[in-house]
């Protein structure tokens, strides 16, 4: 056979051999094979108290200067005052970042994880690991200078578990509320810092441990805090003022604490809590001689790892999600004056629909905004927006050449911020009809960029596994 003939006969090959191999890479779930480690895996008992001596929460403090408040520079929880990750403020922000690159006016190092802060009146609250001295440290700084104005923490020990640190203090004018990666709940004085009063939740409550440690952020009603702790109880609520516990959720099924934070809701005239537990979704009552009364529950849709929250959306509807192949559901709630009920009317996996691993979608006249796992497809790690009526059918995807990890995204002035595992930042226009990126520049040289955007008076927080940066998005 001549080198002529015989390139004809194999090059045929080659070429189907590459179109199978092509053909493979786009049809293969690179994750289908893969074993979910939940709790009881790594042959913990299930309920198992803390051992050894009790956590001395809030023993240990540190104070280095004061500064005076800002005013009207405040992101005081999880998702904002709001709830719903979107910034209401009027300041006009950058379009873009400039030939310079972003103006990042402070950094600072910090303890492995993805916990972000909270911020009011020019303070920034931030839950940190010291693995040097092995505590848990609520540490307050300048917005404006970043400098370090004082700690307080407790000594913990903890393991690297793909991040230490994973929560968002919540803060008002007279107290910042946090949870630590072992559930010690530890509330404080905000502008002084002053122990008020402390709570271990695995050992009051029999709490199990999120596999990877606590993910859940605390709610701030006004002066009462609010915390899903699962265990003897479902939820619990405590008064800021003198740590006495107001009223307790019995918890009947023994659902577990998950990742997920509790959001409220108002719905027939009544408010109430939302939480997702491992077990199911339930509406906990506010108000009223009914607090801590479960008013509704579900658990048709019951994974066994629940990270972002459940959005309320309008008319009683509420979008529930989780990664590892869970997917998602949307449900809805009717009823009023203590008479509800529940049903699902859209459920399905993450190829079929809207879905997130870690970050919870933003919800904005009508429509839901999240970026798609892994796990979904074409689609997957595309930021795509949804009717928030029909949560399998996208309106708007980045497009494969935008694609982000399980980064975070904020929605401020009309933009959408997006942060990729990498430290990259992506400015986009709100649409929902076509991605549009305004621009897009490297923050940070960093990884695991996971934890939850901050944006006030101009000033972004953001931060990745060792480092949290302030940056002025202020427009010039």
């Amino acid at each position: 056979m001549t080198g002529r003939s015989l390139t004809r006969f194999i090059l045929p090959i080659f070429i189907l051999a590459a179109l199978g191999l092509l053909a493979w890479w786009f049809l293969h779930d690179p994750v289908k094979s893969f074993t979910l480690s939940v709790p009881g895996m790594d042959n913990r008992k299930k309920g198992a108290l803390a051992s050894g001596k009790p956590v001395r929460i809030g023993a240990e403090f540190k104070f280095f200067k004061s500064e005076p408040d800002v005013a009207g520079t405040s992101w005081t929880r999880f998702r904002g005052a709001d709830c719903d990750n979107i910034s209401k403020e009027s300041t006009k922000l950058i379009d873009q970042f400039g030939k310079n690159g972003p103006e990042i006016l402070w950094r600072v190092a910090l303890g492995e994880g993805h916990a972000a802060p909270a911020v009011y009146n020019g303070k920034v609250y931030l839950l940190d690991y010291d693995e040097a001295t092995k505590a848990d440290q609520l540490r307050c700084f300048s917005l404006v200078s970043g400098t370090e104005l004082w700690r307080r923490g407790y000594r913990v020990h903890l393991k690297r578990n793909h991040g230490l640190s994973r929560t968002v203090p919540a803060v008002s004018e007279k107290f910042v509320l946090s949870i630590g990666p072992k559930c010690q709940v530890m509330c404080l004085n905000r502008a002084t810092g002053d122990f008020l009063w402390g709570m271990d939740l695995e050992r009051e409550y029999k709490t199990e441990i999120p596999f990877w440690y606590t993910g859940q952020c605390p709610l701030l009603d006004q002066e009462t805090a609010i915390i899903a702790t699962g265990g003897n109880a479902l939820l619990v609520a405590v008064d800021c003022n003198t740590g006495k516990k107001l009223w307790e959720t019995p918890n009947p099924k023994g659902w577990k604490m998950s990742h997920s934070s509790v959001m409220p809701m108002v719905l027939g005239g009544i408010k109430m809590y939302v939480y997702a537990a491992i077990g199911g979704l339930c509406g906990i009552s506010a108000e009223g001689a009914d607090q801590g009364k479960v008013l509704w529950e579900s658990a048709e849709f019951a994974p066994s790892v629940v990270a972002p929250s459940p959005v309320i959306l309008d008319n009683g509807k509420i979008f529930i999600t989780a990664g590892y192949g869970a997917g998602s559901a949307l449900l809805q709630v009717t009823g009023s004056a203590g008479q509800f009920s529940v049903k699902v009317l859209q459920k399905f996996k993450p190829a079929e629909g809207l879905a997130s691993e870690q970050q919870t979608p933003v919800f904005c006249d009508g429509f839901l905004f999240g970026i798609l796992p892994k796990d979904a497809g074409g689609l997957r790690n595309q930021f795509a927006c949804y009717r928030s009526s029909d949560c399998k059918n996208p309106v708007m995807s980045s497009g494969k050449t935008d694609r982000f990890g399980l980064g975070p995204y904020i929605m401020a002035d009309g933009k959408f911020f997006i942060l990729n595992d990498d430290g990259e930042m992506t400015i986009a226009k709100v649409s929902t009809s076509q991605f549009k990126v305004l621009d897009k520049q490297r923050i940070m040289d960093g990884q695991d960029s996971w934890g939850p955007i901050a944006i006030t008076g101009g000033y972004m927080l953001v931060r990745d596994s060792k480092q949290m940066v302030c940056l002025n998005i202020k427009a010039h």
